[in-house]
Order: structure tokens, then C-alpha cells, then sequence
């Protein structure tokens, strides 16, 4: 298939470009290169354009002179935070940009896309582990501009034979096996790379946000993917991706972490006595996030390569001790 990946130079999207190219696709990517794109992060095997998904003149002329089969989309702003302090952008990048996109797919016949959703639609839920059947109530901006694409996913697939996935993804970690690709991205907000920031000494601690969670050790505990077992499956979804057809999964290992104990096998790891102090809750932070993934490991015959932290660890800890300025230490 020639597969368009919005998105593609980012930290996830990279990965999935490696996996599509490996298996034989021709993929082009488009990223605007800001909010944690690196050109040095896309596969020697495909095609880059730099551009923005507002401007639907060059996404639509792009689709249009190329003949796509499928669309990737991972183009987005992922920061909670800071969608509760600028919702506008938030909602414009994540939600009308990507009314653009569907725009310009339709113009052109691309009748396939896989979307890069979040748990985070589901908001605060009662219970863990999460079903794809529990109610969506998002908390944030964020969640509520990934779920208004679902819906709008949901009826393109009904009104004009739009075939999607939404892929709901819990914690993205870990890097490439092979220690060439990883996560960089300023600011820093995920747990592992803070955390390993201290051995490398661009941080003196880490901070641990509540510590009295009804969990075992009473830290929040949290679904840990690894980057390149959601390549996986987003090439199974496209390549398995029917036209009229909506689907939707949540992507974890079906089993959190909690906060210690991601500490504690990042000092293993390193062999580091990473300083960790107590601070108080977060606002909305749920004690427990963990996916059940028995549907899409059902549906599409899927299984993760790391179950377990330590190796997620592990290989994020070879991309930033080979990387410490990120993709600026590769020097391309």
C-alpha cells in the first residue's frame, strides 16, 4: 500500500514509518516538524514534505498527485496540561485539522485511515482494567478533542464509506530495539524519560505525585506499551482495514506499573540511585490505568513483544544514554 503519515517524524509515528517500511509499504510522511518532529527520526525508506495540516491546499494537491491507498494519522498536540490552559489550540489542531484531512481524503478516494486516539477519552473510570465498552467522559481538552475525532471518524464511516480505526493507546514508552530511534521531545512530560534525566544528569530527582493511592504501594499505577509493539499494531489495522468499517481498540499489555516500581527498574537498569521525592497529587490523576487488550488481541491476532517494564525500560534507556540531547546528538 502507499500510506500517508501525518505525524511521521514524531516519536511514535517514526517507529510505526520503520514498521510500515519493513513490511514493504511505500509511505510518505507529513509533519510540520514542531511539537516533537524530528527529520532525523524518519526512515531513510520514505519520502518526507514538510508542511502543516492546516493548510489543506498542500495536504489535498499532496493526496491528489500521489494516489494513496491509506492515511496514518498521528498529527497532534499531546500535552494535558496544557490543553486546559489553551483549549483552542487544542481543539483547532486536534479536531479541525483533522476535519481538514478527512476533507482532502474524501476529495481524493482514500477510503482507509488509522487514528492515533488515547485512553484518555475514557477521563476517570470506575474500574481497571478499561473495556472498550466503558463509557467515554474525558476530563480534558485533550481527551475531548480525541474523542470528538472518533465520533467524527464514526460517521464518516457511516456516511460516506470511510474505513477507520482508533487506536486507544495507554502509555507509549520504550524506544527501537536497535537503539536508533526514541523519544525527544521539549518539553519532557512522560514518566520514563524524566526519570532517566537523573543518570544522565539533567535532573537532581524525580518527583513521585501521591503516594497514598488505594494501589499496592500507593502510587498511581499505569499501562506501559512499547513504542515498537504499537507499530505492530498499526500495521496490522491498516493492513486489515476495511472500507464503511469502524473500529476501535484499547492498546496496552493488559497489566500497569506503578510509579515505584518504574523507578526502581530504571535504577536497575542504569545502576543509579535516582533520588525520588514525595509531592502531592496531581489534580485527576486515577489511581489505576491499565488496558484490557483481549479484543484487539483477538481481532487482530496481536500479542506484545514487551509485556514487562524492565525491557521497556531497558531499550529507552540505550536511546538516551547513546542520545542525551535527543536527535541533536545524531548529528545527521
Amino acid at each position: 500500500m502507499r500510506i500517508f503519515v501525518t505525524g511521521g517524524a514524531g516519536y511514535v509515528g517514526s517507529h510505526c514509518v520503520r514498521e510500515l517500511c519493513g513490511a514493504g509499504h511505500d509511505v510518505m510522511v507529513f509533519d510540520n516538524l514542531t511539537s516533537g518532529g524530528h527529520r532525523e527520526a524518519v526512515d531513510d525508506r520514505a519520502t518526507l514534505v514538510v508542511g502543516d495540516l492546516a493548510n489543506a491546499e498542500l495536504v489535498q494537491g499532496t493526496l491528489s498527485e500521489d494516489h494513496f491507498d491509506a492515511v496514518m494519522h498521528f498529527a497532534a498536540m499531546l500535552n494535558v496540561n496544557e490543553s486546559v490552559s489553551e483549549p483552542l489550540r487544542y481543539y483547532h489542531n486536534n479536531v479541525s485539522n483533522t476535519v481538514s484531512l478527512l476533507q482532502s481524503m474524501k476529495a481524493c478516494g482514500v477510503e482507509k485511515i488509522v487514528f492515533s486516539s488515547t485512553c484518555a477519552t475514557y477521563g476517570e473510570p470506575p474500574v481497571a482494567p478499561l473495556t472498550e465498552d466503558l463509557p467515554q467522559e474525558p476530563i480534558t481538552p485533550y481527551g475531548r478533542s480525541k474523542l470528538a475525532v472518533e465520533w467524527v471518524l464514526r460517521d464518516s464511516a457511516a456516511a460516506w464509506g470511510l474505513g477507520a480505526t482508533a487506536l486507544r493507546y495507554f502509555n507509549a514508552s520504550g524506544a527501537a530495539a536497535d537503539g536508533s530511534l526514541g523519544e525527544d521531545r521539549d518539553p519532557e512530560y512522560h514518566l520514563i524519560p524524566l526519570i532517566l534525566q537523573v543518570p544522565l544528569g539533567q535532573r537532581d530527582h524525580i518527583k513521585i505525585f501521591g503516594t497514598d493511592y488505594p494501589t499496592p504501594d500507593g502510587t498511581c499505577v499505569r499501562d506501559y506499551i512499547h513504542v515498537e509493539d504499537l507499530a505492530v499494531v498499526h500495521r496490522l489495522a491498516i493492513e486489515s482495514q476495511a472500507p464503511g468499517e469502524f473500529r476501535f481498540y484499547n492498546v496496552g499489555t493488559g497489566h500497569g506499573a506503578s510509579v515505584r516500581e518504574v523507578i526502581d527498574a530504571a535504577r536497575k537498569v542504569t545502576g543509579h540511585d535516582i533520588p525520588a521525592i514525595e509531592a502531592p497529587r496531581r489534580e485527576g490523576d486515577p489511581a489505576e490505568l491499565y488496558a484490557d487488550p483481549s479484543k484487539i488481541m483477538r481481532e487482530l491476532a496481536w500479542q506484545p513483544a514487551y509485556p514487562n517494564i524492565m525491557p521497556i525500560v531497558e531499550t529507552a534507556w540505550n536511546w538516551h544514554k547513546a542520545h542525551p540531547q535527543g536527535y541533536a546528538s545524531v548529528g545527521r
